[in-house]
C-alpha cells in the first residue's frame, strides 16, 4: 500500500476552512487510510492508502463535506511527486538558506506556459516564480510577509486553484512518504 501526502486548501489559515487535524485524520482512517498522521495544522497529513491519489482525493471531498461541513480542495502526491518536485527546485540557494520562504504551490496541472509568462510580467516584487511538474515554486525572500504575490493572485492569473507550503513541509512530506 503507497503512503501518500495529502494536502487540503485553505485550511486554518486566515481564519478560513477551520478544521481540527484529529477530525482530519479520523477522516482518513474513516476512508480506509492507514496510520494516518498529520504535520502541522495547515492541512497537510501522509496516509497508506490503496486507493490512487485521484480517488482519494475525490473521497476526502466528499467527506470533508459530508462530515465537516468543509469544501475544500485536496490534493494527493506520490513519495515519487514529492521528490520530482524536490529534483526539479530551481532555486536551490534560497532552499538551502531560507527554506521557510521558498513556497510550492501544489496545483491540478501543470501550469500554463502564457499565464505563467502573464503571471511573470505581473511580479512588481523581488519575488520570482517557475513551474515545476503540477506545481509552481515562489520564491518570497524577506518580502514575504508584505508581498503582493498571494495565493489569489496566482490562482487567478494561471487560472488553477492550489495549495501552497513552504520548502521544510515539502521536504518532511517526501521523508514521511518515503518506503
Amino acid at each position: 500500500m503507497p503512503r501518500l501526502a495529502v494536502l487540503l486548501r485553505a485550511v486554518n489559515v486566515g481564519g478560513t476552512g477551520k478544521l481540527a487535524m484529529s477530525d482530519f485524520k479520523a477522516l482518513l482512517a474513516k476512508l480506509g487510510g492507514e496510520g494516518p498522521r498529520t504535520i502541522g495544522a495547515a492541512g497537510s497529513a501522509v496516509v497508506d492508502a490503496k486507493d490512487t491519489p485521484a480517488e482519494l482525493e475525490a473521497k476526502l471531498q466528499a467527506g470533508l463535506k459530508a462530515g465537516c461541513g468543509l469544501v475544500t480542495d485536496v490534493f494527493v502526491r506520490t513519495h515519487a511527486e514529492l521528490q520530482a518536485v524536490l529534483a526539479g527546485d530551481p532555486f536551490p540557494e534560497i532552499a538551502r538558506q531560507d527554506p521557510g520562504h521558498l513556497l510550492v504551490s501544489f496545483l491540478a496541472d501543470d501550469p500554463d506556459p502564457d499565464r505563467l509568462a502573464a503571471l511573470r510580467d505581473r511580479i512588481a516584487g523581488p519575488e520570482q516564480v517557475a513551474a515545476g511538474p503540477r506545481c509552481l515554486y515562489i520564491a518570497y525572500g524577506a518580502a514575504m510577509g508584505r508581498s503582493k504575490l498571494t495565493g489569489q493572485v496566482i490562482e487567478r492569473a494561471l487560472g488553477l486553484r492550489g495549495t501552497g507550503r513552504n520548502w521544510n513541509t515539502v521536504r518532511k512530506l517526501a521523508e514521511l512518504t518515503r518506503r
